[in-house]
């Protein structure tokens, strides 16, 4: 009989947590049906199977998971306040800098860039080295351009600072969704993956601070400096709290495999049973103690050779569910975290606005707002998953999640429209913040689910996928987000946001659908195809 687990799965005092689920031949399609002896949740085996070794990632305490998890959704939102926080200065900085509003904007626009090739850098090394010292070194490197920033004195000098932060924090781009996966199974993936990207999407409301400390006396810089202080406490956390969870699970697998064929011999040659227990539990691994995780090095895996991330990435623009998580990523940025920051501080602040620049940041509510809401649908599609799985006599398919993405599909675009309508008839300043909350609301979907779908599908190779996911969603969102001021001027705000970008939107929404009727024929046809051609 399987064993039923209440609440997550952990390892409680002495028991490990066992599971046959298994993933089918196409890749996204895994069997949890449980069989005798398998711990299981809500009548699903667990997946991925860990092994019966209590420094298995998968089978820590859901206290140490937890507390892994809130480090690196915070590292999320610091990095990206960092990035988006200075959105109300660039008007200041066009002034003091001398430099038009657009040239000021690259201050951004060029750190979001850095934010995102970082992975192509980042990621392999933690793939080699290790997750523990590669996330403590980005976190030195995004304190030290943080503390450059706030000494500036100049636009070079501002740049350079800004993209050396940003290059250091680029990492909690992807390494949240690899811990998630190392140490979450998979009916819990969508909902801590969600938690990571609300801790990303929170990041939004730091444009509120960072325009009331303009009236200050460091001004401006009292930003970077709130920012630093809070970087370092974070190094301490993660010091102390962030075990290395780079794991060889394979290897392990054997070793349990193989004595537990020598523990049927044993009984075969009939010795008694406590014998057999004995000898298992003496061959069973210590857990590891607390100071012995506090190395800053991991675990290096002979495995992995890094010239293979020089191409291997880049084959995943070829799969048509990595291609959506980037281009859902890269409109949801560049049309609407970057388009607002750029956009309202400039229109609140003019006639017939006449805001003061204190207030230049408060256009983030309505995001942040949206943000809330949508947070409460978070574990909508592992539930959705759990169900649609049961109906199916315990065969998962990826797909089964995306349902929950429905409304979010014409949500998210129709805030464009009523962002773009307002800022171009300067209707009320209400508009501002419905507008930016709506496509905040539907964007939020997008970025959990499309996000836990891309990994539900290729889990084998999240971090390969999370390179080509993190490199060409920052180039989608630079290139829709460089222009922006000097395509407004040209063309109008309706025509820009409420047209062009609403469109673009729509249009990547409504690939939804395509994967809801064929998403797992796509997914056999192109492991076909990689299996064919060894990508």
């Amino acid at each position: 009989m399987a064993r039923k687990l209440v609440g997550e799965p952990q390892s409680r005092g002495t028991h490990l947590v066992r599971s046959h689920a298994h993933e089918e031949d196409i890749p996204g399609t895994v069997n949890v049906q449980t069989v005798e002896g398998d711990d299981s949740y809500n009548g699903q085996a667990l997946f991925p199977v860990p092994a019966e070794d209590p420094n298995d990632p998968l089978q820590w305490s859901k206290s140490k998971k937890i507390m892994i998890l809130v480090v690196i959704c915070f590292y999320s939102f610091l990095g990206n306040a960092a990035l988006l926080g200075p959105g109300p200065y660039l008007t200041l900085w066009s002034e003091l800098f001398d430099i038009t509003p657009a040239e000021a904007s690259t201050l951004i626009s060029y750190p979001n860039l850095a934010y995102g090739f970082s992975s192509f850098i980042l990621v392999p090394l933690y793939l080699k080295f290790g997750r523990r010292p590669v996330m403590l070194g980005s976190l030195l490197a995004f304190i030290a351009g943080l503390a450059g920033c706030s000494q500036a004195n100049d636009f070079g000098g501002l740049m350079a600072g800004r993209i050396i932060h940003c290059f250091g924090a680029g990492i909690c781009e992807a390494l949240p969704v690899q811990l998630v996966s190392d140490i979450f199974f998979l009916h819990e993936r969508g909902k801590h993956i969600g938690y990571y990207t609300f801790g990303m999407c929170f990041a939004s409301m730091a444009t509120i601070p960072a325009a009331y400390m303009l009236p200050t006396k460091y001004s401006w810089r009292l930003f970077f400096y709130v920012i630093v202080a809070f970087a370092s406490a974070l190094f301490i956390l993660a010091f102390f709290f962030v075990e290395e969870t780079s794991y060889d699970r394979e290897a392990h697998m054997v070793h349990d495999t193989s004595t537990e064929r020598s523990d049927d011999a044993a009984s075969n040659a009939f010795e008694k049973p406590n014998d057999s227990v004995v000898e298992q539990a003496a061959s069973m691994p210590k857990r590891k103690t607390f100071l012995s995780t506090l190395g800053p090095w991991g675990r290096v895996d002979p495995d992995v050779h890094l010239h293979m991330f020089m191409w291997r990435p880049f084959t995943y623009f070829l799969v048509p569910q990595v291609l959506w998580v980037i281009t859902s990523f890269g409109t949801i940025i560049g049309l609407g975290a970057l388009a607002f920051n750029y956009i309202f501080p400039i229109k609140i602040t003019a006639p017939p606005y006449n805001w003061s620049e204190a207030s230049s940041g408060v256009q983030s509510l309505g995001s942040l707002i949206g943000f809330i809401l949508a947070l409460l649908f978070t574990s909508s599609s592992d539930r959705l998953a759990g169900y649609l799985t049961r109906r199916n006599n315990g065969i998962r398919e990826a797909e089964m999640r995306l349902g929950v993405m429905l409304p979010a599909m014409i949500i998210g675009p129709a805030g464009l429209v009523v962002y773009g309508l307002t800022a171009e008839l300067n209707l009320h300043w209400i508009g501002y913040f419905i507008g930016s909350g709506l496509a905040s609301f539907g964007g939020y979907f997008y970025y959990c689910f499309t996000l836990a779908y891309a990994v539900d599908s290729y889990n084998s190779d999240t971090s390969e996928m999370l390179i080509a996911i993190n490199v060409g969603k920052q180039a989608v969102s630079f290139g829709l987000g460089y222009g922006v001021l000097d395509w407004v001027t040209e063309s109008g705000y309706v025509a820009i946001i409420a047209g062009a970008f609403g469109g673009v939107f729509l249009a990547n929404n409504l690939m939804l659908i395509v994967f809801l009727l064929r998403g797992k024929q796509i997914r056999r046809f192109m492991s076909k195809i990689r299996t064919k051609y060894g990508f």
